[in-house]
């Protein structure tokens, strides 16, 4: 019986649409992807995306085949451009709000909404809070839909300062500070 040797192939997948570089053509993203491309691999950049691999590929189509291709790549870059502004204009417009709900007597707990918007994963922030602060911390869904961070104890303004000094991409304009009370029955 031969033996056969067998050797493990390296694939390179994009770091932005998780796609080998050679695909990336066919997501949404292909702007960011050839951006990516050309900062981590720029041998393999100049080879799928130099002008002489982009007019060779071109050639090979029909007329009608590349006018097409043209259209395509034009209706994918107008999409991909309003989706990016819709997304700035959301995060200008999010709140991040923080809210101190009384639970009983002097006990509190501290509730952050909105973090989310500002692509924040939300479960890696609760777990910052709750080693910065020393405390416990959750993340709850909503009833409005979304997620919430619950931390234990009265830490509105100190939560403020670290959102507004730790996450950069969230300004500070759009954090604001919520005093929940419990209303008192009435006897």
């Amino acid at each position: 019986m031969a033996e056969v040797e067998s050797h493990a192939k390296h694939v390179v997948y994009c770091g932005v649409c998780t796609l080998p570089p050679e695909y990336c053509e066919f997501g949404g993203t292909v702007k960011k992807c050839e951006e990516w491309l050309k900062q981590n691999h720029p041998d393999m950049h100049e080879k799928l995306w130099s002008q002489e691999a982009l007019t060779q590929n071109l050639s090979t189509l029909s007329v009608e085949a590349q006018k097409r291709a043209e259209k395509d790549s034009q209706k994918k870059a107008a999409k991909a451009a309003s989706a990016e502004a819709k997304a700035a204009e959301q995060r200008a417009t999010s709140k991040v709000l923080i809210k101190r709900i009384e639970r009983n007597k002097r006990k509190y707990v501290t509730a952050v909404q909105g973090l989310e918007a500002f692509g924040l994963d939300i479960k890696k922030v609760a777990k910052d809070f709750g080693k910065k602060f020393a405390t416990g911390s959750s993340v709850t869904k909503i009833p409005g839909g979304g997620e919430e961070i619950t931390v234990q104890g009265d830490l509105s303004d100190d939560i403020f300062d670290f959102v507004v000094e730790t996450y950069k991409e969230v300004p500070e304009d759009n954090v604001e500070c919520i005093e929940d009370k419990k209303k008192k029955a009435a006897s």
